[in-house]
């Protein structure tokens, strides 16, 4: 089992920045990819950003550019930097990682961008 826990979450203004960070837990050893989701109101969730054990990145159109993926091997942990936010990218945000066994989930973060 992994256990994930997000934080940095928060209000923000339009073109404002924001970090947020995912740590892991327990079999951490066993992860490989560890990413980001958001889920917007009444819309499905999508992934915003991958990052491989190698360091290797991929990134939705919507946020290449501005967002930046990377991980603290050491310390389990993946964060997210969010720069020049539009109110586009209010979402819950999720951060994941991929075992051998299954994908885990965190219990997910808010950012709102206010216009």
């Amino acid at each position: 089992q992994v256990q994930l826990v997000e934080s940095g979450g928060d209000l923000v203004q339009s073109g404002g920045s924001l970090k947020l960070s995912c740590a892991a837990s327990g079999s951490s050893r066993t992860i490989s990819t560890m990413g980001w989701y958001r889920q917007a109101p009444g819309k499905q969730r999508k992934s915003v950003a991958t990052i491989t054990s190698g360091g290797s990145t991929d990134y939705a159109d919507s946020v290449k550019g501005r967002f930046t993926i990377s991980r603290d091997n050491a310390k389990n942990t993946v964060y997210l930097q969010m720069n020049n936010m539009t109110p586009e990218d209010t979402a819950v945000y999720y951060c994941y990682c991929n075992t051998a066994v299954r994908r885990f989930w965190g219990q997910g973060t808010q950012v709102t961008v206010s216009s």
